[in-house]
């Protein structure tokens, strides 16, 4: 015997139906997005704390951004300290040679080139910007050209031959830590370029210039000067080992902030990420379900008492 069906019926299956359409909807979207959902309204309860590990995990991504810009800025400055290493130190061999030797035959050209070297390194700069201008970044600090720009009577004094200012650099690199990450060209420089330029006014002496064999006079000058050049390269080590200071500082706070994201990263994933295995077995459970109650409906359509007087 048929069983004849009333709307009630039917209203009650298409009911399970759109229910077992959303489930399987609602897994198939865990599934294919590997998330809980879509918005703080579905994670209710957690959804003020996931507010704010969002906003503190923003916060964390600007200071690491920031601090690859530092770390770069000082990489930069580490090679233009190198390079006026370099420089101090090729032209104390210069020196050293000449004295060894007895002959100045090359002495003033390697002094001038490792001048020019110096000037060069002094006016390095990172993304367009003066390294050790100070705050006048669109400035060259160092303007002098040549060893005898030292010596000309209009610009008497070393410091005529810097422009930059007396601004240094700072940069928050996290919420507890400053560091200082500007150098000034004539904090560095001036011991440098006084010893350059006293040697070109020597050339320029009545004991000059350099050339042939070394004078009596010409040979105390520059074993003199050997213990000046000392100075000025130990001077620019120390500052160049500052900056180094300054890098590892950057480099461990970097490494903390990217400890602190990963772990802020973990504790957000534990709210928003879905359950894979467990998403998995729903989205089958809601297809299953959805294919249970269409049946169900195609049953109850075929036992209709229209069926049964055809």
């Amino acid at each position: 015997m048929y069983r004849v069906t009333t709307n009630g019926n039917y209203n009650l299956v298409l009911s399970n139906i759109m229910l077992a359409q959303q489930k399987q909807m609602d897994a198939g979207n865990k599934v294919a997005t590997q998330k809980n959902g879509s918005n703080l309204k579905e994670y209710a309860r957690n959804a003020e704390m996931l507010t704010a590990m969002r906003s503190v995990e923003s916060k964390l991504g600007g200071y690491l951004d920031q601090n690859k810009l530092i770390a770069d800025k000082l990489t930069t400055q580490d090679f233009a300290l190198t390079q006026l290493k370099d420089a101090a130190a090729g032209a104390k061999q210069a020196i050293e040679e000449a004295i060894a030797t007895g002959r100045t035959d090359t002495l003033m050209q390697e002094i001038e080139a490792q001048f020019r070297n110096s000037v060069s390194a002094m006016n390095s700069r990172y993304g367009g910007k003066y390294l050790f201008a100070g705050g006048k970044i669109d400035t060259q600090p160092v303007t002098a050209d040549s060893l005898t720009d030292l010596t000309d009577p209009l610009t008497p004094a070393i410091s005529d031959f810097f422009q930059n200012d007396d601004f240094i650099t700072e940069h928050k690199v996290d919420e507890a830590t400053t560091v200082k990450t500007g150098l000034l060209a004539d904090k560095i420089g001036t011991p440098l370029m006084a010893a350059f330029k006293a040697m070109q006014a020597f050339e320029e002496s009545g004991s000059g210039p350099f050339t042939g064999n070394l004078s009596d006079a010409q040979r105390s000058f520059l074993e003199s000067q050997l213990a000046v050049w000392d100075t000025v390269s130990s001077d620019i080590v120390d500052v160049t080992a500052r900056n180094g200071m300054v890098q590892a500082r950057v480099d461990n706070v970097k490494e903390d902030l990217v400890s602190r994201q990963n772990s802020l990263k973990g504790m957000i994933g534990d709210i928003v990420d879905a359950d894979m295995p467990t998403a998995s077995v729903e989205l089958e459970k809601a297809t299953i379900a959805l294919q249970a109650s269409t049946q169900v409906f195609i049953t109850l359509r075929d036992s209709s008492l229209l069926n049964a007087l055809k």
